[in-house]
């Protein structure tokens, strides 16, 4: 579900005012993509899902002192949800698996498709290895969990022109590491 800022703004208010109804539509506009985000980082999906939720607690029990600021409420929420990703690895030492991803993009796929597709993801992995955190960072929160720049300069905290940067840099590398030569849309 895709809310206007504006929209999200009323939303938010009404929340702070104490209407329930209006923090299940923010949760609803956000917890696909929030999660999407955690899964990316997160080895575990069972702790994917509880870190989703705790964020979701968290940005509740902040809601009160929210002020936009200039910011709009996603990219707050969605730092608010890397710094909790970040404080969950640190006390776990635990990183990103893509290979849980796949496992479960290929629960109904044939055999040769997802022997295929671990090929691919054996690939994939080996070229994300070559990025800087930064560089991954971006990646995950552009295409996993689908920000815009702009919200992705929010939650890390960066200049709008940093995360192109930074994107465009991690897209090239991959493109070399992939052996891939076409032109690719990056500010997708």
């Amino acid at each position: 579900m895709t809310i206007d800022d504006a929209a999200i703004e009323r939303l938010v208010r009404e929340a702070q005012a104490g209407d329930p109804w209006a923090f299940g539509r923010i949760f609803d506009a956000y917890h696909g993509p929030i999660h999407r985000y955690v899964a990316s980082r997160i080895r575990n999906l069972t702790d994917a899902e509880d870190l989703t939720q705790a964020i979701f607690v968290k940005a509740l029990e902040a809601l009160p002192r929210y002020e936009a600021r200039g910011i709009p409420f996603g990219g707050w929420l969605f730092r608010l949800a890397r710094n909790t990703v970040i404080d969950h690895v640190r006390t776990t030492r635990r990183h990103a698996d893509l290979e849980e991803l796949l496992d479960r993009a290929s629960l109904d796929a044939a055999p040769d498709v997802v022997a295929l597709r671990r090929l691919d993801y054996d690939e994939v992995a080996v070229a994300l290895g070559a990025l800087t955190e930064e560089q991954h960072e971006v990646i995950r929160l552009r295409f996993f969990a689908g920000l815009s720049a702009r919200e992705a300069a929010i939650a890390m905290d960066k200049q709008e022109g940093t995360i192109r940067g930074l994107q465009f840099r991690a897209l090239a590398t991959l493109r070399r590491a992939l052996g891939i030569t076409a032109t690719v849309d990056d500010d997708a």
